[in-house]
């Protein structure tokens, strides 16, 4: 009967080493639920930069393949205009300024 006792003392401590490690240890349900919430971060991640790749992708397509792409970037880019344009300039007036203090 003694050896059932030890067996059975031997058998609930290595079953509680093995709920220890499942839920708490290297590997257990709180590491994987760390592991899933970074995957699902990643996974935004990558879908925003999938994005923004699909429309640098279309952008360069299109520089590529029209001209008319190429003619906006250098009027908004750099100012240029076709021959024959006239170019107009329109300045707004800067506010008045408050009446400054006399310098003495």
């Amino acid at each position: 009967m003694r050896w059932l006792r030890l067996l059975t003392m031997l058998l609930l401590v290595l079953f509680v080493g093995l709920q220890y490690r499942l839920w708490v240890g290297e590997g257990g349900r709180r590491s994987v639920a760390v592991l899933e919430q970074q995957v699902q971060q990643q996974t935004r991640d990558n879908q925003g930069l999938q994005q923004r790749n699909d429309a640098l992708a279309a952008e360069v397509e299109d520089l590529k393949s029209g001209e008319a792409a190429v003619e906006e970037r250098a009027r908004s880019e750099l100012g240029m205009i076709r021959p024959g344009e006239t170019f107009y300039r329109v300045v707004e007036p800067e506010p008045a300024a408050a009446s400054l203090p006399a310098e003495d």
